[in-house]
């Protein structure tokens, strides 16, 4: 599909390669590359709030205005940051893989990525995917999906639930580890604590169904990654299910124009 000939953000623009910003004054010494690492280096190391302009500027010992000579803004900073701390994404889907592992793997990848960078979950989502790393995890989710009968919008929604998933499970998963490491315990010994405190508060009281749940003991599997696979997994059969929908509408309208029809001999 051939779009309108547009001109491109100068942000995109920058972080696809094709324009240098152009400058004025002296020659510029470092690189947008060095200003995007300095930026995830504080990120990763005192949190997504020491980022600043004049934070980066004094990691690379320059003065804060000459940063704007290589990134407009703090927002395109922090989109390029995200966009280079993502990486890129898992191995594509094989010639003889199915679509289910591919997209399962996809999945995986973007959890993983949060995990390793958990920062970039408190930057804003502002926009549709357009930087170099976004654009080739959203064509490795499309191609995940090739050949399955999906609609196109219907590909782009399986791959956005997907992926909104990930960020969340990525999110609350981040967010538990941290919490527990403020106390000085693990996550299983916070989960442990809670279960504990779940049972105390809810013993007198009417919650059958958490009794009930309590009560099974060992049955109950904590295992956080566990439940990540299993809501990832019903996403999946969902997505099946409208694969096997789409599949089932040619054969069907196969059958009723193959069948016979009513004869006009008199």
């Amino acid at each position: 599909m051939d779009g309108p000939d547009v001109e491109l953000p100068e942000s995109v623009a920058l972080a696809w390669g094709l324009r240098d910003r152009p400058s004025r004054g002296p020659k510029r010494s470092l690189s947008l590359d060095q200003v995007v690492a300095a930026g995830i280096q504080i990120a990763q190391g005192e949190g997504l709030a020491a980022v600043s302009m004049s934070r980066v500027a004094n990691e690379l010992g320059v003065a804060t205005m000459s940063l704007y000579r290589y990134v407009p803004t703090k927002h395109d900073l922090l989109d390029l940051m995200v966009d280079t701390a993502y990486g890129p994404p898992p191995r594509p889907r094989g010639a003889d893989e199915g679509w289910r592992p591919a997209l399962a793997r996809w999945g995986e990848g973007n959890v993983a990525a949060l995990r390793r960078q958990p920062w970039m979950r408190h930057v804003p989502i502002s926009g549709p995917p357009i930087n170099p790393n976004q654009v080739r995890w959203l064509e490795y989710g499309l191609a995940a999906l090739r050949g399955t009968g999906l609609r196109a919008s219907e590909r782009i929604a399986a791959i956005m639930l997907v992926s909104g998933y990930a960020r969340s499970w990525a999110t609350l998963t981040v967010d538990i580890a941290e919490g527990a490491a403020r106390t000085g315990q693990t996550p299983e010994e916070v989960g442990l604590r809670y279960w504990q405190h779940l049972a105390t508060v809810t013993a007198p009281g009417p919650y059958p169904a958490i009794h009930e749940l309590l009560a099974e003991g060992d049955e109950y599997d904590d295992d956080t990654d566990l439940e990540w696979r299993f809501g990832l997994g019903r996403i999946l059969d969902g997505v099946a299910a409208m694969i096997e929908a789409r599949a089932a509408v040619p054969a069907r309208e196969a059958g009723l124009s193959g069948g016979d029809g009513p004869s006009d001999a008199g």
